[in-house]
């Protein structure tokens, strides 16, 4: 998980959120709206952070808040996230994201640089995925599921794949560790960032707080 940063919403949902009777079943311009919340997430999913795409079969409107419990909250924007399709149409137990939090409330919002979510997760190096908060914790495998296997397997599989190609360079300066950082966490480009990134971000802020150090 990893911090989302709001942009401008869609022209077309501000208009539409004003519009008398307004809801979002009526809200038709949704392909667009997916657009928006794609980029701001660099191509991925709010939760889990893999992949998706900008197509009804790809990704989900997640609202933060649900629809159902939160009806004054379903047009606003910043209520708003891209997610995966969490295997919809599977049992519970092998659901994830939206799929799997259904109508229930989470304590924190991506979305919500207030809430903290990366200083508030790390990732051992089972590719598991844990926070210190336990009530945090408990939503992240109660509520999302985000150490379901299939999971955890592609977060450790991003690692390993990172710590192949770094042995590869022997001794490591300072600088390039830094530059790598950048790359992965987005701060030195606008596109989309690699699947699972933070995992390797974690790592690569270790190292560099540990060399800090030293």
């Amino acid at each position: 998980m990893r911090t989302i940063r709001k942009s401008r919403e869609p022209r077309s949902l501000a208009e539409h959120r004003v519009t008398p009777g307004a809801d979002y079943g009526n809200y038709r311009d949704k392909d667009t709206l997916r657009s928006f919340l794609l980029s701001e997430q660099r191509g991925l999913c709010c939760y889990c952070l893999s992949r998706i795409r900008a197509e009804h079969k790809s990704m989900k409107i997640e609202h933060w808040h649900c629809q159902h419990n939160y009806p004054t909250e379903q047009l606003n924007y910043d209520n708003l996230l891209g997610a995966c399709m969490g295997n919809e149409g599977n049992g519970p137990s092998f659901q994830h994201c939206d799929t799997r939090k259904g109508n229930r409330d989470l304590s924190r919002n991506p979305a919500n640089p207030d809430h903290r979510v990366e200083e508030l997760v790390r990732y051992p190096g089972d590719g598991s995925i844990v926070s210190d908060d336990a009530g945090f914790n408990a939503e992240l495998n109660d509520i999302l599921n985000l150490n379901h296997p299939f999971l955890k397997r592609n977060r450790k599989a991003t690692l390993d794949a990172f710590m192949e190609a770094i042995d590869k360079h022997g001794s490591i300066p300072l600088t390039k560790l830094e530059r790598w950082l950048q790359e992965w966490s987005g701060g030195s480009t606008t596109g989309e960032l690699q699947p699972f990134c933070q995992v390797v971000v974690c790592w690569l802020t270790k190292k560099l707080a540990r060399a800090a150090r030293h």
